[in-house]
């Protein structure tokens, strides 16, 4: 590499190691605890490539960059942070940074960006104002892992654009939520955020009535392949002529889309219309490093809301990193939150965390073994399941109430999978579980279990 590097943060640590590795690469390097300092550089017109952190002594790195766009435009500013949420990857991309990349960073990626930033010839940037006094800081999109820096990145660079956009990732990965806050941080955030429900996509003038309540904001269709044929096809309709304020179009996809397409369930006329971005959300099992700091993030949340101030213990961040967690960030959440609230402690335990699950704890861990057996019968599994669970509390009992969680743990798949095979007819579900339509829908209630209508399995 060849070229100055201006480097800008509070940890000496981190102005040591990069001072030294790009010294060793061939640039010349001006370190500097100082956003102060920094600026008096840049109006100097030293440096080719500027590294930042955001949170410095005497003031905000990002809140920075408008300056140095305006003092030296074309400058390439690389934004370090450790405060890894999406809030920070979206503010650096609308202050026109350079890159990103969240604390702790891997240092040969961080020198392989610079190395392209050195090389790159940029344009000057257009002038950017950062409102964020008004926009909620305190999003669920929480992570330092790559998968979920990259979807930080993505999300950025997609904000603006007018594309059709479609975010995909299992049930309780937060897609919705990525929408939303997609738009809210948007060109159209003063506009409407609409959501078409299939009852309105179903009435006669639902459509036109759609696109008036938008008024060329954005509208989202929730888990899109679950929409009958004709539904879909007035959606393409609809986008195909959205009038005179068109808005942006999203929509949701907890299923897999190319099988989706294969078995006819998604149209490939809709499919094409409406994936002009796909947005992969990764499932909790595949960013098992962010699960602790998910879950300090609910805790200070719940501190905020008037829970009591909770941490966790090591054993505790343990048990939730192993645990399969088939309800994804969701169900991450309400246990947490639920944890901020009963647990015996100042300090969450292991123990409490298992309390918290319930019998489900042992169900097929992230890593390691424990997996389901081949052929078992469903008492055996059970079984296995009860002892772990019992194994997890060592020399004490687990707390009362045992009975009622388990039958709980075993009637909610059931009837979850039972709607499903039905297509959401309750009727024919309940006679399918042999019970009385009545009592069918008092469980749905009970346990929370949301009902979608769909062609019949069987």
């Amino acid at each position: 590499m060849d070229g100055t590097v201006l480097v800008a943060d509070d940890d000496r640590t981190i102005r040591t190691v990069l001072t030294q590795a790009l010294t060793r690469a061939g640039c010349k390097v001006h370190a500097t605890s100082s956003l102060t300092t920094l600026m008096r550089w840049v109006g100097e017109g030293k440096g080719d490539v500027v590294i930042s952190d955001v949170m410095m002594p005497d003031g905000n790195g990002l809140e920075m960059l408008p300056k140095i766009s305006e003092d030296r435009p074309g400058l390439p500013v690389i934004v370090i942070s450790a405060q890894n949420t999406i809030m920070t990857a979206i503010k650096a991309a609308e202050a026109d940074a350079y890159d990103y990349l969240p604390k702790p960073f891997d240092l040969p990626e961080l020198m392989k960006r610079t190395a392209k930033a050195l090389t790159e010839k940029r344009s000057a940037p257009t002038a950017i104002q950062i409102e964020s006094d008004d926009r909620p800081e305190e999003l669920p999109l929480v992570g330092r892992t790559e998968v979920m820096q990259a979807l930080y990145r993505l999300i950025a660079r997609v904000m603006n654009s007018d594309m059709p956009l479609l975010v995909t990732g299992e049930s309780g990965t937060g897609k919705s939520l990525i929408a939303r806050a997609i738009h809210d941080f948007s060109d159209r955030r003063t506009l409407p955020f609409v959501t078409a429900s299939p009852s309105m996509m179903t009435a006669i003038d639902g459509p036109s009535r759609l696109l008036t309540q938008a008024k060329g904001g954005t509208i989202l269709v929730d888990e899109v392949a679950d929409l009958p044929d004709e539904v879909q096809a007035r959606l393409v309709r609809m986008i195909d002529n959205p009038g005179e304020h068109a808005p942006r179009f999203m929509a949701t996809c907890q299923r897999n889309v190319n099988e989706m397409l294969e078995r006819g369930s998604l149209r490939q006329d809709l499919y094409y219309r409406i994936s002009g971005t796909e947005l992969h959300v990764p499932a909790l099992r595949e960013r098992v490093e962010d699960i602790v700091l998910l879950a300090n993030h609910f805790l200070a949340r719940a501190e905020a809301d008037g829970a009591p101030h909770r941490t966790l213990d090591e054993e505790a961040g343990e048990l939730l990193r192993h645990f399969s967690w088939p309800g994804n960030v969701r169900q991450l959440e309400n246990v947490v939150r639920s944890l901020a609230l009963t647990a015996r402690g100042e300090e969450i335990s292991k123990t409490d965390v298992a309390n918290a699950l319930g019998p489900q704890t042992s169900a097929e861990p992230v890593a390691g073994g424990g997996g389901a057996v081949p052929n078992e019968k469903l008492a055996d599994s059970v079984a296995r399941h009860l002892q772990r669970y019992f194994d997890l509390h060592g020399d004490m009992l687990p707390p009362p109430g045992l009975y009622a969680r388990i039958l709980r743990e075993v009637e909610t798949p059931m009837i979850e999978i039972t709607l499903a095979a039905t297509g959401g007819n309750q009727a024919r579900c309940a006679e399918l579980l042999g019970i009385n339509r009545n009592t069918l829908r008092k469980k749905i209630t009970d346990l929370d279990i949301e009902v979608t209508r769909r062609r019949k399995l069987m």
